[in-house]
């Protein structure tokens, strides 16, 4: 008996990726994206930037205007108001991302604690606003993490700061489950996630026992993440609990291997993109053959990979708008395949970073990097805004 093909998704559809763009809004796209093609610029402009910044010059309306727009939400929860309102007449939903990095005191922690909880008050009830997120190097500091990785003896005063991260992180997920609000915990470098995946599991232990509450990050382009996944699975088998996995690629390789080199360890990461992809790809199978025992939100820019989950979904007739999958890209990136995704009735949502410009530049500039070191990437985001405008010269 012959079986139908299934058929594959066209993120070539730049009408539906851009429906809810002005002109302007693809003008000033194209223009943006233009720039960032530029790698000289790319790697001139954090500097520059910083300087012109920490000097008071006033820098921040063009940056506004611009890679903040393209990027961000705005500066609080209240301005992501707007951006929130446009997902949604696409049927994409917002994870509101508190994107203030690189903080160290321990005030800032218990402030960036209660502005997750703001997100997550905020995404209650709202169907737009179905996930929350938050790093642990928001609410702990980065140093004390590192020490905990390598396995160090604490101070007593180490001790009692880790206890308050702890508390935190509790606090965060407590709120989550008491409001119905999915949170998923970010990945971050090699050297502190460790830490961070047993924090992720203790709150699973806690709150995914009813239902899907909590997910922790696996990043793909690690070649041990695929079976740290599948261990935790086994783990909340035996416990009894659900697992929330968010997989994504991974978003500080060149980090990890100049780090590795340089104090004389085997680098982390995947030999090639093949690997990568292989394993993010054997990643979203694994999902979907256990989609009772484990909820999972696939972050990628990658078409590829957008197409095979769809079809595995269909493979197994597992409906579009399940429960328990999601698909997830940056706001700003790759309108074709979250609108596009979403036409066809898939759960898609965006990462919507928000806070005080000056304080989420380390993002911006990131987001900035990323697009140029993804092959293809801006060219790819570039030739689709002029096919677009194209069309609706026609």
């Amino acid at each position: 008996m012959e079986t139908t093909p299934i058929k594959r998704l066209n993120f070539e559809n730049t009408e539906i990726a851009f429906r809810n763009k002005s002109n302007a809004d693809l003008n000033s796209a194209y223009y943006l994206y233009k720039v960032i093609s530029s790698n000289f610029l790319v790697k001139i402009g954090p500097p520059i930037t910083n300087f012109f910044l920490n000097a008071g010059l006033p820098l921040k309306p063009l940056i506004r205007a611009t890679i903040f727009k393209q990027f961000c939400g705005g500066e609080t929860i209240a301005e992501c108001e707007n951006t929130i309102k446009q997902l949604a007449l696409g049927r994409v939903g917002t994870i509101l991302d508190y994107s203030v990095e690189g903080e160290e005191k321990e005030e800032v922690f218990d402030f960036t604690c209660e502005e997750i909880i703001r997100t997550i008050e905020r995404a209650a009830g709202d169907s737009r606003l179905p996930i929350t997120v938050f790093k642990i190097t928001g609410i702990g500091r980065f140093a004390l993490l590192e020490k905990i990785d390598a396995k160090q003896p604490l101070t007593a005063a180490e001790e009692a700061e880790f206890a308050k991260v702890t508390a935190r992180c509790r606090k965060i997920c407590q709120r989550a489950y008491d409001k119905n609000v999915p949170i998923m915990i970010d990945a971050e470098e090699s050297w502190i996630q460790k830490t961070i995946d047993e924090l992720a599991l203790d709150m699973m232990r806690l709150f995914n026992r009813e239902r899907l509450v909590v997910y922790n990050t696996y990043q793909m382009y690690r070649h041990d993440k695929l079976a740290d996944m599948k261990a935790d699975h086994l783990i909340a088998r035996e416990t009894g609990f659900i697992l929330g996995v968010k997989m994504v690629r991974g978003a500080y390789m060149e980090k990890e291997r100049k780090r590795a080199e340089e104090m004389g360890y085997p680098s982390p990461i995947q030999p090639d993109k093949a690997a990568t992809d292989k394993d993010y790809n054997a990643c979203l199978r694994y999902c979907v053959e256990n989609i009772k025992e484990i909820g999972f939100v696939a972050g990628t820019h990658n078409e590829e990979s957008c197409q095979i989950l769809a079809q595995l979904l269909d493979e197994y007739e597992i409906p579009h708008n399940h429960s328990h999958v999601y698909f997830s890209q940056l706001l700003g990136m790759s309108d074709n395949l979250s609108f596009n995704l979403s036409d066809a009735s898939y759960n898609v949502v965006k990462y919507v970073p928000y806070g005080p410009i000056k304080a989420v530049m380390p993002y911006l500039f990131r987001r900035a990097q990323e697009n140029t070191s993804v092959a293809g990437q801006t060219s790819r985001e570039l030739n689709l805004i002029a096919k677009e405008k194209a069309r609706r010269r026609m």
